[in-house]
């Protein structure tokens, strides 16, 4: 079982920067992949990055790539998301989640665990 924690949320001008950070419960942190999401009122929720285990691998959303960074620490049981040139359209609750194991994976339901989300408002 593996519990995360959202933080690093909050209100941004549009232009400006967040980072958002993901706290792990267990030791076996490393073992899990671990994908940032997103969802905005009325909408689904989408997946923004992810990241395999030795944070050697990573995916992001074409449309996002450039602007987001995902990163973690694994001996800090720590995942990452830095945003960069914040739009408006970034509003929403972003979602720290982590797969069974330990490859990168795109596919939503691999994702097995999940925290509460951290809202964040880009205002314009």
């Amino acid at each position: 079982q593996v519990q995360l924690v959202e933080s690093g949320g909050g209100l941004a001008q549009a232009g400006g920067s967040l980072r958002l950070s993901c706290a792990a419960s267990a030791r076996t942190f490393s073992r899990h992949a671990v994908g940032w999401f997103r969802q905005a009122p009325g909408k689904e929720r989408q997946l923004v990055a992810a990241i395999d285990w030795s944070g050697r691998m990573t995916y992001y959303d074409g449309a996002l790539k450039g602007r987001f960074t995902i990163s973690r620490d694994n001996v800090n049981n720590t995942a990452y998301l830095q945003m960069n040139s914040l739009k408006p359209e970034d509003t929403a609750v972003y979602y720290c989640a982590a797969t069974l194991d330990s490859e990168l994976t795109i596919l939503s339901h691999e994702y097995r665990y999940s925290g509460q989300g951290t809202q964040v408002t880009v205002s314009s």
